[in-house]
This record gives structure tokens, C-alpha cells and sequence, in this order.
């Protein structure tokens, strides 16, 4: 992928014009997104937090402009409904959605619709224009892009040159038509056949390569242009570990099973789980379970946390609260209370 320089160029001024916040609080920061896009878990890396948000809407498109200022890992929960587009404006952006890697340098973009887990990695000062498209747009104009009602055939899709500089044009447009009141029929017409073209052309960047092989490589050493396929059976395995930890969240787990679950040895689970996760299958384990409370707490406000951290087989409180502050950057007292 070649990162296009003129999308440097964009004018910016429709979303400049209408942000939705600016903070400076990690905790802020997290919910304020997290009610735009889907829940997700944030670890603040390094640098000072200066969040923005800014959002235009075009009927059922939405734009948004986001950074956090600071450099940070971000695992959302695969999406409800619709997919992402991300053109990187500034610094670089690393994912990694259902084992596919891209690295994102300003000027690239990639289409994202995790179906397992997604996992992105923000240097410092990086900045996106991110257009959230409803599957309910795909399956009206272009239904050849789904794999049933609303999962895209790609995980994560970057897009060429060629396609990504196509791409530059149709945010320009939609960010002029963001700032036009609709004032006649036919403009009206005009601006449902822009939409249509977005999932148009989504679908023909799918259509364009092959089903994509999830490749050998860990976050920190993507390259796309190196990226291995994936060992044979990895991906069963990888939704065998899943399914297993998910069923087992409250009890009490060894590292044997997890390897025997998977179907590996415990040295080709830590393998396994490094290669497509960035962590040890335990620190994936674990992480499953603070997403757990988190869901448990935010569902029950008021919920007592010391038996929400027990339900989902946190004994020791105090190494619980650390982890829970790491990942989600309040403690689970704030969540609960919020």
C-alpha cells in the first residue's frame, strides 16, 4: 500500500466545524467514543491525552474525525451492524481484526468489520477520518459485500493506491454535501445515489482480492507487504480456545486447558496467542474477564464490584482493581458508580 499524499489535503473544515468533544480525561474519553462507535477496551500508552471527536452526518453515513493525542491500544467489540473505513490523516495506525494485520501510515486507508476480535494500535499524535457505514446501506445496494446479514467478507481490508485515492474523493464529496441543506427533490435523489456509491464501491474493493488468509505476524511487526499466510487449522483452533474460554469465564482455568482445548500443545497455544493476539492465552483469558465485569457493572449500576470480580474468578481484589484500571483507565468503582 502507498500512502496518498493528497489526502493530506482534504478540507477538514465541515468536521472542524462540528466537534463533539474535546478532553483531556482518559475516562471521559473512553465512554464519550465508546457511545459513537461500540465498547471497547482503551490502554492509554504514553504521551498526554488531548481526545477530540468531531462528527457530519449524510443520511445514513456518518463521518467522524477522532485522536486521542496520546498513543494508545484500543480492542473494540466486533461491531453491531455496520463497518468502519479508516483514512489515516496523520501518524500511524496498527490493526490487527480476526489475525489480518495493516499498518496504516497517513495517507492509507482499510475497511474494518471484525467478526471475533479486533486490535488497534495508535502512535502518538495519530488522527483518523473514520466513515461508519450501516450494513443495512451494503445489504440494500451491494449484498454481494455480506456473508449473511451483516458480517462484510473481509475482516480488514486495506485499500490500494488506485482505490484509496477513489476513496479520497468520495469523503471530499461527502464532507461538501455534509455543509448543503437538502433543498429540493433532486438533491435529495443526488445525495441517496452518493450513498449508494460508498456501498458500491466498498463492494468492489471486496470483489477485487481473494478472500484474505490470516497472516503470520504479531501487532508489532506488521507489514502488509510481507504478511505470511496463516498455518494450516489456526483459525479452528483459535475459535475452539475462544469458545472454551467464553464457556469457562467463571471457573477456575489452567493453562493445560487452554492447550488442550485448542488442540496444541501449551507451547504452541503461547505461540498461537502471540502470533494473532499480542498477548500469553492467560493475559487473553484475563482480559475476557475484565470485559466481563465491565459489562456486568455497566448493565447494573450500583453492582457490588467485589462479587462481580469473584463471579468472573478475579480472587485477589487488589491485582483485579490494577488490571481493570490498565485496560479500561478507571477503576471498577467509577464504572459501577457512573
Amino acid at each position: 500500500m502507498v500512502p496518498l499524499s493528497s489526502a493530506l489535503s482534504l478540507d477538514l473544515s465541515a468536521l472542524q466545524q462540528r466537534p463533539l468533544f474535546t478532553s483531556d480525561l482518559r475516562v471521559d474519553s473512553h465512554d464519550l467514543v465508546a457511545r459513537e462507535f461500540s465498547d471497547h477496551g482503551l490502554k492509554w500508552c504514553g504521551g498526554p491525552v488531548a481526545t477530540s471527536l468531531s462528527k457530519v452526518r449524510v443520511r445514513q453515513l456518518q463521518l467522524f474525525m477522532l485522536q486521542y493525542g496520546a498513543e494508545v491500544e484500543i480492542r473494540p467489540r466486533p461491531f453491531d451492524d455496520f463497518v468502519l473505513v479508516h483514512l489515516s490523516l496523520s501518524g500511524t495506525a496498527q490493526l490487527v481484526s480476526d489475525g489480518v494485520p495493516v499498518r496504516l501510515p497517513a495517507g492509507a486507508a482499510a475497511l474494518i468489520a471484525p467478526r471475533h476480535n479486533l486490535h488497534m494500535h495508535w502512535q502518538q499524535g495519530a488522527r483518523q477520518l473514520i466513515l461508519k457505514v450501516p450494513c443495512s446501506l451494503l445489504r440494500a445496494w451491494a449484498p454481494e459485500s455480506l456473508v449473511g446479514d451483516s458480517t462484510f467478507v473481509h475482516p480488514l481490508l486495506p485499500l490500494s493506491a488506485g482505490q484509496g485515492q477513489q476513496w479520497h474523493f468520495l469523503m471530499q464529496s461527502l464532507l461538501h454535501v455534509s455543509q448543503q441543506a437538502v433543498e429540493s427533490t433532486a438533491h435529495a435523489r443526488w445525495v441517496d445515489h452518493m450513498e449508494s456509491n460508498v456501498a458500491l464501491f466498498l463492494a468492489s474493493c471486496a470483489q477485487s482480492v481473494p478472500m484474505p488468509a490470516a497472516p503470520l505476524l504479531s501487532l508489532g511487526a506488521l507489514d502488509i507487504d510481507t504478511a505470511a499466510p496463516v498455518p494450516h487449522g489456526d483459525m479452528g483452533r483459535l475459535d475452539r480456545l475462544d469458545a472454551y474460554m467464553r464457556s469457562r469465564l467463571c471457573a477456575p482455568v489452567a493453562l493445560e486447558d487452554l492447550a488442550r482445548a485448542a488442540g496444541v500443545s501449551v507451547r504452541g497455544l503461547n505461540a498461537l496467542c502471540q502470533r494473532h493476539h499480542g498477548e500469553s492465552p492467560m493475559a487473553l483469558l484475563r482480559n475476557m474477564r475484565l470485559d466481563a465485569v465491565r459489562a456486568r457493572l455497566q448493565e447494573r449500576p450500583g453492582h457490588c464490584v467485589t462479587d462481580a470480580a469473584l463471579e468472573f474468578g478475579f480472587g485477589h481484589l487488589g491485582r483485579f482493581s490494577s488490571y481493570y484500571r490498565e485496560r479500561f483507565g478507571e477503576l471498577p468503582s467509577q464504572t459501577s458508580f457512573n
